[in-house]
């Protein structure tokens, strides 16, 4: 009904470009020391190490998780691709403790707007990792998730994905 009253609807691209949601170092997927990341058994995509305690959406897209220890955030871009973002290893342990979260599950969200901050020294001292993977949860349905960059990166600037979803 609205499309008939507005015009037509923008059409969806099938390839999404995935920013990087915090500023650091990237790290192959296979080098994180847990098999469930390095083994792509949740899905295929890429770890930063942080230097900044600030995670921003990497896509214009919606929250379609956020853990209550809120050490991790899940969101949909708007081709269908879903990217969980958990930040550093064995933190839901931490319950929380360093964590501070500016969105809700249901929330829409730009590229570059703040979703959660969090205690780069409280998370050394307390999980195993800083290290933060970034997985797309749905590889399964993309044709394509093509790295783009390697090294140092800006949170919510610097693109480090392009993802396809299958025709």
């Amino acid at each position: 009904m609205f499309k008939k009253l507005f015009g037509k609807e923008e059409p969806v691209s099938p390839t999404v470009e995935v920013v990087a949601p915090i500023t650091g170092k990237i790290v192959p997927l296979e080098e994180v020391p847990d098999p469930v990341f390095s083994q792509k058994m949740m899905g295929d995509g890429l770890a930063i190490e942080p230097t900044v305690g600030k995670v921003k959406s990497p896509i214009k897209g919606e929250v379609i998780q956020l853990f209550p220890t809120k050490h991790a955030v899940g969101l949909r871009a708007l081709n269908g691709a879903e990217i969980l973002i958990h930040i550093g290893l064995e933190t839901v342990s931490m319950d929380g403790e360093g964590f501070e979260s500016y969105v809700n599950q249901g929330d829409k969200v730009e590229v570059g707007q703040d979703l959660i901050s969090f205690d780069i020294n409280l998370i050394k001292e307390k999980a195993k990792s800083t290290l933060t993977p970034i997985i797309v949860t749905n590889s399964d349905e993309m044709s394509e998730i093509d790295q783009q960059l390697n090294g140092e990166v800006n949170g919510g600037a610097d693109v480090v994905l392009k993802i396809t979803k299958q025709n």
